[in-house]
């Protein structure tokens, strides 16, 4: 792993390990609640992971273990929500950081070991895939505090476990296990404790050693189908199919498999 932080904020570590950019939340005193500064230190390290072309995947992961992420940091909101202007630019900075993760080109993970709450359930949303220790738990506390998350956001929600599940989620503002996560299809595994690490690093391994176009390619076009049909794209989806085919790394594929050897994929 580089030695040098790459996030404007100490509350945030990102480096890069082999082809894998991290991005480690690092406020665990306060289980890793989001403060503005990390808020808006995500889309930066995510800018710099999208233009390194070593880096082939991205994971989300919270210091400590005990949390992946808390929600925001409520005793921050005195100082920086107390006014209408500052409430809409809190809001604005929130959307952004969140809006960068699911547009992020590169593949996103996250790994959720302890705590994830709030906000933190909104950034897990956020990307590609979710896994999460037997340990963790998920809770979305909103009617306890008497405010109501925006359509986007819910609509993400909504989509990936159904309404019931929403519903359920938000209504009763309970806490829920990862084993109740994973039958919902809030999180794609539940591992237990002993085995997470070693399965999250070798996942990782497994995505970035694999065609980088083709990737993005079946990420896009996802994109392009959970879209209103009125909004889909065919002809982006015809050329990122048309884009895999006339590549360098379609050619090495086809060697690779002849000659029984890994691929060495170059994303050209």
């Amino acid at each position: 792993m580089s030695a040098a932080n790459l996030s404007p904020t100490p509350r945030i570590v990102a480096s890069i390990e082999n082809a894998v950019g991290w991005l480690v939340f690092n406020n665990p005193a306060k289980r890793n609640a989001l403060s503005l500064d990390m808020w808006q230190a995500i889309p930066a390290i995510l800018d710099r992971f999208a233009d390194d072309s070593a880096v082939r995947v991205v994971a989300l992961r919270g210091a400590g273990g005990k949390a992946f992420l808390s929600g925001a940091d409520i005793s921050e909101f005195d100082r920086v929500r107390a006014t209408a202007e500052q409430v809409a630019s809190y809001d604005r900075i929130t959307e952004t950081a969140v809006m960068r993760l699911r547009d992020c080109p590169k593949p996103t993970v996250a790994m959720i070991e302890g705590f994830c709450m709030g906000g933190g359930v909104g950034v897990a949303l956020g990307c590609d895939l979710r896994f999460a220790s037997s340990g963790s738990s998920f809770a979305i506390p909103a009617a306890r505090l008497g405010l109501s998350y925006r359509w986007r956001d819910l609509k993400q929600l909504v989509d990936l476990v159904g309404p019931a599940a929403a519903e359920e989620i938000f209504f009763t503002a309970r806490s829920f296990t990862a084993a109740e996560a994973e039958r919902m299809g809030l999180i794609n595994r539940c591992l237990p404790e002993a085995e997470f690490e070693a399965f999250m690093r070798d996942t990782c391994a497994r995505i970035a050693d694999n065609a980088p176009l083709t990737i993005s390619a079946t990420k896009g076009m996802i994109a392009e189908l959970v879209r209103p049909p009125a909004d889909f794209d065919a002809a982006r989806c015809e050329a990122l199919v048309k884009a895999c085919f006339a590549s360098e790394d379609y050619a090495e594929g086809r060697r690779a498999f002849m000659e029984k050897r890994k691929p060495r994929f170059r994303g050209k």
